[in-house]
């Protein structure tokens, strides 16, 4: 099995697109106003669906990139308000926390090998 995309709901298609083009995500599909569909640097996909109930309820993204410090002060130099400055956390990840216009909760990360391989990873 393998993750397909995900996507997330938004009460402002046009904020939310200028938001995650903000990011670095490239816009490859806006068939209609209630939906959107962007390809990440690494080929992955992300879409946006427009609703009633964005904001904090649904799930945390995590956006996973080579350094947090230097991504975290490019997107504030391009407007992108943080909640939290990066920290490395107690499970050896280092966080910058933030919401898009709807809500949504993001994370900017880097986890490299501990994503999968934590020192604590149950063994087989």
């Amino acid at each position: 099995m393998k993750l397909n995309q995900v996507t997330v709901t938004v009460d402002n298609m046009d904020a939310a697109i200028a938001f995650y083009e903000r990011l670095g995500m490239t816009l490859i599909v806006h068939t209609h106003e209630r939906y959107a569909r962007f390809e990440l640097p690494g080929g992955e996909t992300f879409s946006l669906h427009l609703g009633d109930r964005p904001g904090t309820d649904g799930p945390a993204l995590y956006f996973e990139v080579e350094n947090v410090d230097t991504e975290y002060d490019r997107l504030r130099r391009a407007g992108i308000e943080f909640d939290t400055e990066p920290v490395t956390q107690s499970w050896l990840w280092r966080e910058a926390w933030f919401s898009d216009p709807a809500g949504n909760r993001l994370c900017l990360y880097r986890a490299g090998e501990n994503r999968r391989f934590p020192p604590w990873r149950k063994k087989g």
